[in-house]
């Protein structure tokens, strides 16, 4: 008998059927993306014996910083993605504009890719767990013509896949394509990703809340009154609540998947906007969310329904455990 856990390669290929117009392409394109997370991880591993700790010295379009691994990692999944002939554009949150892929190989291509190639990249040097995330649409401009900026600007509900891979003690990668969502390990020694977590679910309620709370003075009057609560001692519901906060969306987010838990960054006085952006982090980790069970919204819609204006656009974002998002809500409404 053969116990052996099934690898993503075989997972993917098993679950094409899921898709009515698929003929293959999506399989290849987060196939694309496993390799891609494959060589990231590798060039993480060896971050602290290489020249690619610390800052490149080059601001993105945000006026953030980039660090010298984050240049690589864009470039690794650009490479990647570009190879196989898949995808016609890729818009990375390190790039001004996106890129149009439109060689002939790239002409018939039905798919873009957003993405954010290193989240949290500022932890490396300190040697915290970071992350890539990852979003996948249908293009709506007809096939056979340079990718548009509308192929971009596509509310979250039309995702039909997205992802995140996360470099931590292991690396591990969780995506959905809209039918539940699944978490793979990759197991060194063999070099395959394999199901470790399989139909994530992420609990109800949760006792963990994310939250960077050396901006409190500066948030909403709602959203400290959420803060609060949380740190209100009562006996009967056993409070207070965990506060947990690494830095790393990614790290923030894959923790409460798993323990049930709330991430929120709200709006305020450094970040009229918020500070997440839409395309490249909230559209993607809300749709996980939603496939397991949690709730995203910028705290008056869901963030699946929003219509994205401009590429790098910001939101406030709360998302995890249905319960939790309830209750903030209920103060950030009032």
């Amino acid at each position: 008998m053969n116990n052996r856990p099934q690898t993503l390669g075989e997972f993917i290929i098993d679950h094409q059927r899921d898709f009515d117009y698929a003929s293959g392409e999506l399989s290849q394109l987060l196939s694309s993306i496993r390799l891609a997370s494959k060589i990231v991880t590798r060039e993480i591993r060896k971050a602290g014996l290489t020249d690619i700790l610390g800052a490149s010295g080059i601001e993105n379009v945000q006026g953030e910083t980039q660090m010298k691994l984050d240049d690589e990692a864009n470039d690794i999944f650009l490479k990647a993605l570009k190879n196989r002939g898949i995808v016609c554009g890729v818009a990375s949150e390190e790039l001004d504009d996106f890129i149009v892929f439109d060689e002939e190989k790239h002409s018939d291509s039905k798919y873009v890719v957003l993405m954010d190639p290193l989240d949290g990249s500022s932890n490396i040097d300190v040697n915290v767990s970071v992350g890539t995330i990852f979003s996948i649409y249908r293009r709506i401009t007809p096939a056979g013509q340079p990718a548009k900026l509308e192929d971009f600007l596509q509310p979250g509900k039309n995702q039909v896949a997205a992802g995140y891979v996360v470099y931590g003690s292991s690396t591990m990668l969780v995506y959905t394509t809209g039918k539940g969502v699944n978490g793979f390990t990759l197991e060194p020694s063999l070099g395959t990703f394999q199901l470790s977590h399989p139909n994530m679910q992420m609990p109800a309620d949760g006792k963990i809340y994310s939250v960077n709370t050396g901006n409190y003075l500066k948030f909403p009057q709602g959203v400290k009154d959420y803060i609060d609560y949380c740190q209100d001692v009562d006996a009967e519901t056993n409070r207070p609540y965990t506060g947990r906060y690494i830095g790393s969306l990614v790290s923030d987010f894959h923790r409460n998947l798993l323990k049930g838990g709330i991430y929120f960054y709200p709006q305020g006085t450094n970040a009229p906007k918020g500070k997440l952006r839409l395309l490249y982090e909230c559209n993607p980790l809300a749709f996980l969310a939603e496939q397991a069970g949690g709730i995203a919204t910028d705290g008056k819609h869901r963030i699946l329904d929003l219509e994205p204006t401009e590429l790098h656009q910001r939101v406030p974002f709360f998302v995890g455990s249905k319960n939790m998002v309830e209750k903030a809500m209920s103060y950030v409404t009032e």
